[in-house]
């Protein structure tokens, strides 16, 4: 059986010695590769010797350099395939990770999960580890009640605001000294940038998304 080999990035040699002994101890992995620095890592990684990059995220003090060097190596060798190590758990580097083109990003104090993840990245499966999975949501979240706050004009955000408060035609035409035919041209271009049917629900919706 052909093992699957591992270009290890770590400046710990504590935690790199530890590590190759334990991936080198998997039936189906072998270490070919270590690295402690950005420097080194760029000099000797061999993409021909290399199926899976393991990354510590901090090889240098608190200098997340090992987005960096993931940044370079995915744009010299875009099909390799590299999971970040770490202890940091903020969804602003988990997110940051990913947009380098880590394909996983696993605490290192979950290392018995990390022969499986090396498993799932050489086989092209999506196995993203859970606390990964959470940031990436929540940023894809953020991004949506971005794109929904860029939506809606303020005239807009105010008529849905009105109308989830409960007020009719014509006390927004009151409320905000505009005609009922401009409130109707208005929620007709809310339904269509919406994709819905109602006005209410239009309202609901941007209630929930928090645009008023």
């Amino acid at each position: 059986m052909e093992k699957i080999k591992i270009f290890l990035v770590e400046d710990d040699p504590a935690w790199r010695k530890g590590l190759v002994d334990y991936l080198n101890s998997q039936p189906d992995i072998t270490v070919t590769g270590e690295a402690g620095t950005k420097e080194e890592a760029l000099e000797r990684f061999q993409p021909e010797c290399t199926d899976v990059i393991l990354m510590d995220i901090n090889l240098t003090e608190n200098n997340l350099d090992g987005i960096e060097t993931v940044y370079i190596l995915t744009e010299q060798h875009p099909a390799c395939k590299i999971i970040m190590l770490t202890s940091l758990t903020d969804e602003q580097v988990i997110v940051e990770s990913f947009s380098a083109g880590a394909v996983n990003y696993i605490s290192k104090s979950s290392f018995k999960e990390i022969p499986d993840a090396i498993r799932a990245a050489h086989s092209q499966q999506s196995a993203i580890h859970a606390t990964a999975a959470a940031a990436l949501r929540n940023e894809f979240l953020r991004m949506k009640n971005e794109e929904y706050q860029k939506l809606l004009s303020p005239a807009e955000k105010d008529i849905l605001q009105l109308i989830h408060q409960g007020q009719t035609q014509s006390q927004i035409e009151q409320s905000l000294h505009i005609t009922k035919r401009t409130i109707k041209n208005h929620i007709n271009r809310i339904l269509k940038k919406m994709g819905v049917k109602t006005s209410k629900e239009a309202a609901a919706k941007a209630s929930q998304r928090k645009l008023f």
